[in-house]
């Protein structure tokens, strides 16, 4: 039998009911109920939560800023990384296929299940308990979007790039290391056509691709400057 007590620790929450904390964290391939329900659920109280707090700690910042904030928190890499956090891969209930092809550590798997536990809080106890859980873990990932606003060198990039015809750049994980809780990613971006690779590392894999876009824009100032 798992031992959920170390997850409820990290989430702040003990579940009432055990049986919606198991539907939260079980895949359709492992069979009926799953969280596919509860993940649908979980994003719309998610988005809302995010968009609440956006909205009232950044009272001068346009919709369109708001917008792009919510949108750098609420993605599959945003999600991941509190995920991982959380440790989640561990606990979920997969079918074979999905454990064999490593559904454990699978982007979308990971990030859907945490907007089912999401959704799966809410039923348990009610909407603002969800709130409460979802302001704890987002923190200061809401907070780091006033500084890094217009330091955003994934978009920046691409922006560049596509100005000069370029194909976008190609970003993958060159390796990991450290422990699970506490990973270090390293990964490449790629400029196919000017054959241009830069390395950025990073806790998670959304810092390590900013990183690794800061240094290919370096890198396409210094060629520029060079010409």
């Amino acid at each position: 039998m798992i031992d959920y007590n170390e997850l409820q620790k990290l989430l702040n929450y003990e579940f009432i009911d055990a049986g919606l904390l198991r539907q939260a964290l079980t895949h359709r391939s492992y069979g009926k109920p799953n969280n596919e329900r509860l993940e649908f659920l979980g994003d719309g109280i998610l988005d809302y939560v995010i968009a609440l707090n956006l909205y009232q700690i950044y009272p001068d910042l346009s919709e369109g800023e708001l917008s792009k904030m919510r949108a750098n928190l609420v993605n599959q890499d945003g999600l991941v990384e509190i995920a991982d956090q959380l440790d989640l891969g561990r606990y979920l209930f997969l079918g074979d296929g999905e454990l064999k092809s490593g559904g454990r550590s699978r982007p979308s798997i990971l990030a859907d299940t945490l907007e089912a536990l999401f959704a799966a809080i809410t039923l348990d106890s009610g909407f603002e308990k969800s709130r409460k859980v979802i302001e704890r873990l987002f923190y200061y990932p809401i907070r780091e979007q006033q500084n890094t606003r217009t330091k955003d060198y994934k978009t920046q990039l691409q922006e560049f790039i596509q100005a000069k015809r370029y194909r976008l750049p190609h970003y993958k994980i060159v390796s990991m290391t450290g422990p699970e809780h506490d990973m270090i990613f390293r990964i490449e971006c790629e400029i196919e056509e000017l054959n241009l690779h830069a390395y950025g590392e990073g806790k998670g894999k959304k810092q390590a691709s900013q990183n690794a876009a800061q240094n290919m824009l370096a890198m396409l100032e210094e060629n520029q400057n060079n010409d």
